[in-house]
């Protein structure tokens, strides 16, 4: 009989992937079992209710609920089983462990997915210096890093065609790692009948990406009052993560606009740099750059705050080296905005483009792909609920 059962939970096992788990993984399975009993936290954000449809948890369902988890750190303020206790019960702590094991598992192409392990502040604002030094050389080389005004034209210090055929290699190269990288998640992930009711489930998980809808705290109450945002350095709710991670993901989004305005203008309309300042580039580069100034501030100065709880101490690096390439770019963008009518716009010129170059090569393999797995995450979630619950107790 003991070597029935024992058969019995191998075959199981095997059925949930739970013998191929790491460690990390099998934790938040751990974790997940017993939040499944309690299910305090059931309101609090999407990981709850979508937990309560699993029985057992697999690996692609590990993975799934912990790119969902937006790490706010409610649940672990709230559970009555958290640390001292011995259950041990600290959610958003192992879904970022496992978060990290999602990036470099399925990152593309797989041999670099370690990159996500090193990703760190040193070794991004080191790239971006080395980046930006090579820049400079170059320009001295030429003699032209010290120049007479040139009246705002970029192009007189690296040509356009120069300049796309160095960037949009790279750009390309993140946009093809990420996206193959996202579609073997989601293959692995998705229920298989996704397609049924992809087009609702998409309005809603876009419009919960774009509001950060789990951290508004909208769904958490205490007595009688809803709480608004999530913890961050201890139990009281602050919207502040939200409103940076706001103007971060808008900032940059402006500026991605006003590169593609300024691609249309030059390919289409013939109409070619330096823009005017109250040109459509120019105003929708200032605002998101500035957006790009205040957004990573705040979410640096909130990250050295975080409770040490809520997170990996391996995800901080990959978190601050992010963080400080936008803010760097930015910053860098602007002052060569204000300054470049004048002789040191070639030297500020090789700087942000230092800055950028170091950004689109990291993008694959930093923290800009929690973005995106998360989104994905989302969607699934959104088609899920749309769907009967099939939970079945496993036979004996």
């Amino acid at each position: 009989m003991q070597q029935l059962e024992a058969l019995t939970r191998e075959a199981r096992a095997l059925a949930t992937g739970e013998m191929s788990l790491t460690a990390h993984e099998s934790e938040v399975s751990r974790q997940l079992q017993i939040c499944n009993a309690c299910r305090y936290c059931e309101g609090f954000c999407a990981v709850f209710p979508a937990m309560t449809r699993h029985l057992e948890f697999g690996k692609a369902d590990i993975h799934y609920l912990a790119n969902l988890c937006h790490n706010c750190g409610a649940c672990l303020h709230a559970c009555q089983y958290a640390p001292p206790h011995e259950f041990a019960i600290n959610v958003p702590q192992a879904m970022a462990q496992v978060r990290v094991q999602t990036y470099a598992d399925y990152a593309w192409p797989p041999a670099l997915g370690a990159l996500y392990k090193r990703q760190g502040l040193t070794v991004a604002l080191a790239l971006a210096a080395g980046l930006a030094l090579f820049l400079v050389l170059a320009i001295q080389v030429q003699g032209q890093l010290f120049h007479e005004p040139l009246a705002g034209n970029f192009y007189a210090i690296f040509p356009h065609n120069l300049l796309v055929s160095m960037f949009a290699p790279i750009f390309l190269f993140a946009v093809l790692a990420l996206g193959l990288g996202v579609r073997s998640f989601w293959r692995d992930v998705s229920p298989a009948t996704a397609s049924h009711a992809l087009g609702d489930a998409a309005m809603e998980a876009t419009s919960a990406a774009l509001r950060l809808k789990y951290l508004d705290g909208a769904n958490q109450t205490s007595g009688n009052e809803p709480i608004e945002g999530c913890p961050n350095g201890d139990d009281a709710p602050t919207l502040w993560r939200r409103r940076f991670h706001h103007l971060t993901f808008y900032g940059f989004m402006l500026c991605f606009a006003a590169t593609s305005v300024a691609t249309l203008y030059h390919y289409l309309l013939d109409w070619h740099a330096p823009y005017a300042y109250t040109s459509l580039p120019v105003l929708l580069g200032t605002v998101g750059g500035l957006g790009l100034l205040v957004g990573p501030a705040g979410l640096l100065w909130l990250n050295v705050r975080r409770h040490d709880g809520h997170g990996d101490a391996t995800q901080k690096p990959m978190d601050r080296g992010f963080i400080a390439l936008l803010f760097w770019v930015s910053l860098t963008g602007l002052a060569l905005l204000a300054w470049r009518d004048t002789s040191a716009m070639a030297l500020l010129l090789a700087v942000h483009l230092g800055a950028v170059m170091a950004l689109f090569v990291t993008l694959p393999y930093g923290k800009f792909a929690h973005g995106i797995f998360r989104s994905a995450a989302l969607l699934k979630f959104a088609i899920e609920k749309r769907q009967p619950t099939n939970l079945a107790l496993p036979e004996a």
